[in-house]
C-alpha cells in the first residue's frame, strides 16, 4: 500500500538540532478526514524534529483508516492513541497530553493551517519570555477573537488564549497539571488554566508577530448543553477565583510616573488574575509608559493618552465612553492627592493595590521577572 508520506518527509522529521527543546504535537480528531488529512500534512511540512501526537476521539471508520495509515508512516515520530467514544475535547487533549515528555507540546486542532517558521516562533516566544503558555494569532473569518496588540509588541502577556493552537511547557505542567475536564471546552476552562498557571508563577503570552490561518472549530454536543456547560462553568470558575473587575486609573496630571514601577508591577499582577485596566496618561506620562516598554506588559492593560488640547474635556468624554461600555467600571484615584474627574466614589489606589496582593500571582522562583 502506497503511503501517504513521501520518503524526504520523515527524513526531514529527524533533522533535530542537539541544542533545541524536544516538541511534541498533539492534534486530536474528531472526523472530517479532509481538513485532518491537510492539517497534518502541513504540520509535517512545517514542523522540523517534532513528534506527532494523533488522538483520535471516536471518530468515523473512514477518519480512523487516514490516521491510522498516517501514523504508519510516521515511525518513532509519530504516536496514535484512540478512543472509542467521543471523549470531549478536554479529556481528548489531556490523553494526549499524558503521553507527551517532551520540553514542549503544541495543541493544533485540525482547522488550523500552520506555515513556515511557525513553530519556531512559538517556541522561541516561550523561550525568551519564560512562559507556561504561548499562543498565536489567527486570520481568518470564523478564527478565534484574541485582543489588539500594538505593532511594536512582538511578545505580550496575555489571558486570552485558544486551543486552536495552544504551546504548554512540560515543566509547568508538572507542577499546575492538566485542563479541568469538567468545565467547558473553550473559554471558561482556558481562564481557569490560565489563572491556575499564574497561581503557581508562570505567565502565558500571544506571540504577536505569528497569525495562522483558521477555520470554524466543530462543536460536539447540542447548542443548549454547551450553553448549560458554559454558565455551569462560569459559575465554578467565580467561585475559585472571584470575578474580574475592570479599573481605570488615573494619576493626575502634575505626576511623574517614572518612579512608578513597583505600582506598574502590582497592576501587571492584577492583569494575571483576569482583571483589566484602563490608565488614563497625560502627555508625558504616556511617552514614559512607552520608554520604559509598559505599553506592551499584557493584553489586560490598556493606555489611554488625554489630549494635550483641552484636556479635561478630553478625560470627562474618554470617562463617559468607558462607562457606558463597561457599567461596573471602578474608578482608581492614582495619587492621594488626586481627584478623579467625574466621580466622586473612586477609590484609592492602597484599596487596589491591597486587593491584587490578596490573590498574587508574584512567585520569587519564577523563571520571569515581573518587570525588565
Amino acid at each position: 500500500m502506497r503511503t501517504l508520506l513521501g520518503d524526504s518527509v520523515v527524513e526531514s522529521l529527524s533533522i533535530l538540532a542537539m541544542n533545541s527543546p524536544t516538541i511534541d504535537i498533539l492534534v486530536p480528531v474528531w472526523n472530517d478526514p479532509f481538513e485532518t488529512r491537510a492539517c497534518l500534512a502541513a504540520i509535517l511540512a512545517h514542523s522540523s524534529g517534532a513528534r506527532l501526537i494523533i488522538v483520535d476521539n471516536g471518530s468515523s471508520r473512514e477518519t480512523e483508516l487516514m490516521l491510522e495509515e498516517f501514523s504508519e508512516s510516521l515511525g518513532d515520530h509519530g504516536l496514535f492513541i484512540k478512543s472509542e467514544r467521543n471523549v470531549g475535547l478536554i479529556a481528548a487533549i489531556n490523553m494526549g497530553l499524558a503521553r507527551s515528555d517532551s520540553d514542549y507540546t503544541v495543541i493544533v486542532r485540525p482547522h488550523v493551517t500552520v506555515q513556515a517558521g511557525w513553530l519556531e516562533a512559538l517556541v522561541k516566544a516561550a523561550e525568551t519570555s519564560g512562559a507556561g503558555l504561548v499562543s498565536p494569532l489567527f486570520r481568518g473569518e470564523q478564527a478565534p477573537v484574541m485582543p489588539d496588540l500594538a505593532s511594536s509588541c512582538k511578545i505580550v502577556e496575555s489571558c486570552t488564549v485558544s486551543l486552536a493552537t495552544l504551546l504548554l511547557r512540560t515543566e509547568m505542567r508538572s507542577v499546575a497539571g492538566v485542563f479541568d475536564e469538567n468545565l467547558d471546552g473553550d473559554e471558561w476552562c482556558l481562564k481557569e488554566y490560565v489563572r491556575r498557571i499564574a497561581a503557581k508563577g508562570y505567565h502565558t503570552c500571544i506571540a504577536g508577530r505569528l497569525r495562522l490561518a483558521c477555520a470554524a472549530g466543530q462543536q460536539f454536543g447540542s447548542a443548549q448543553r454547551r450553553k448549560e456547560m458554559k454558565q455551569n462553568s462560569r459559575s465554578a470558575y467565580i467561585s475559585k477565583w472571584g470575578i474580574a473587575r475592570h479599573y481605570c486609573v488615573y494619576f493626575g496630571a502634575e505626576v511623574d510616573v517614572a518612579s512608578f514601577g513597583d505600582t506598574v508591577a502590582a497592576i501587571l499582577d492584577g492583569a494575571r488574575q483576569g482583571h483589566h485596566f484602563t490608565l488614563l496618561l497625560h502627555r508625558r506620562q504616556y511617552a514614559v509608559f512607552r520608554k520604559m516598554g509598559w505599553n506592551c506588559l499584557h493584553t489586560g492593560i490598556a493606555l489611554h493618552q488625554v489630549s494635550l488640547l483641552f484636556p479635561l474635556r478630553d478625560l470627562l468624554r474618554k470617562i463617559v465612553a468607558l462607562r457606558s461600555a463597561s457599567p461596573d467600571l471602578l474608578a482608581v484615584r492614582g495619587c492621594s492627592e488626586t481627584q478623579f474627574p467625574g466621580i466622586d466614589s473612586a477609590i484609592s489606589l492602597d484599596e487596589l493595590l491591597s486587593s491584587i496582593r490578596a490573590r498574587t500571582t508574584t512567585i520569587s522562583n519564577h523563571p520571569q521577572e515581573v518587570l525588565s
